[in-house]
């Protein structure tokens, strides 16, 4: 998808799940709601469906001594993400697996590559995605992982196999925040390493930035007060709000956040191999299935178009 093109269609989908989340966070006790991705709406693919139809590589894809030869070999492909990401890469705490639409593209790269699902999980911040892709800890990042220039001088990035945006995440009962305008002045809180850290300072500039590692610890600064808002990827904030009922998701997204997947720097044939996956399970239809599986399950109706491969600066 050509990236600005597509931001009206990413921004309604967003706004549309955002409602959808609300209205289910109205109805929580406080506790954390059941995991979604791992069922299915009415009609629509389960995420094991996906999974088991998910296409597997041919052997002439895999070339001997080539690096998808290795994780073939190995049996795994080892990948860094995160399981704490509602409706992207979630645990589920009754089975211990992952669900979600990062996590559900990771397995099926897994399988494309080695015949089987498998996969290593390393869990990543938006600190050490490079490090562990530059030292060969992992072989792939599905993190939610927006492709940058600057990012791209480290790393490799396949896709973008999806679209998202910076938005502002504020207390449940904040009613002053509704737009980046709004965050003049205020305490607004971001991960260290996340893109939101440099867009703050072009359209907040004079917003008080507090940085933290971890979206837990930004989520936790909006509910005790100490940050008036957290801006991040809205993806990765409406799952902060579909998980906790005290905070919610305002406004629309104010920049556009191409996500890609991360490879080693100087593996062309990787980032070649992945992109041709891509455009595989997108052109079959899996993507979308996927996307019904996982986002869908909150979210029926039709799946959004998937971006371009390699329309993102950097990919």
């Amino acid at each position: 998808m050509h990236v600005r093109s597509r931001l009206p269609l990413a921004a309604a989908t967003f706004s549309a799940l955002a409602l959808t989340l609300s209205l289910a966070a109205c109805g929580s006790s406080g506790s954390l709601p059941a995991p979604k991705g791992s069922g299915s709406t009415a009609g629509a693919p389960t995420f094991q469906s996906v999974l088991d139809a998910a296409p597997v590589a041919p052997a002439s894809a895999i070339p001997a001594g080539s690096p998808m030869a290795k994780i073939k070999d190995r049996g795994t492909l080892n990948v860094g993400g995160t399981d704490t990401s509602a409706l992207f890469s979630l645990k589920d705490p009754v089975t211990g697996k992952l669900t979600g639409f990062d996590a559900g593209l990771a397995q099926m790269l897994a399988k494309y590559i080695t015949g089987k699902p498998n996969e290593n999980l390393v869990l990543v911040t938006a600190d050490t995605r490079e490090t562990l892709l530059q030292n060969g800890t992992v072989d792939t990042v599905f993190a939610t992982y927006t492709i940058t220039p600057a990012r791209a001088q480290k790393v490799a990035f396949a896709g973008p196999y999806y679209s998202s945006g910076d938005a502002i995440l504020v207390a449940k009962n904040n009613t002053s925040i509704t737009t980046v305008a709004d965050l003049a002045g205020k305490n607004v809180c971001t991960e260290s390493s996340s893109t939101a850290a440099n867009d703050l300072k072009q359209y907040a500039p004079s917003a008080k930035v507090m940085l933290f590692q971890t979206n837990a610890e930004c989520q936790q600064a909006v509910e005790q007060g100490r940050a008036d808002a957290y801006v991040l990827d809205q993806a990765l904030l409406l799952g902060d709000q579909f998980r906790d009922p005290q905070v919610k998701v305002v406004g629309q997204p104010f920049t556009t956040e191409p996500y890609g997947i991360g490879v080693p720097l100087n593996s062309p044939d990787v980032k070649a191999f992945v992109n041709d996956w891509l455009k595989q399970i997108e052109s079959d239809g899996e993507w979308a299935k996927l996307w019904q599986a996982t986002i869908g399950t909150v979210l029926p109706g039709t799946p959004p178009a998937p971006p371009v491969i390699g329309s993102a600066q950097g990919s």
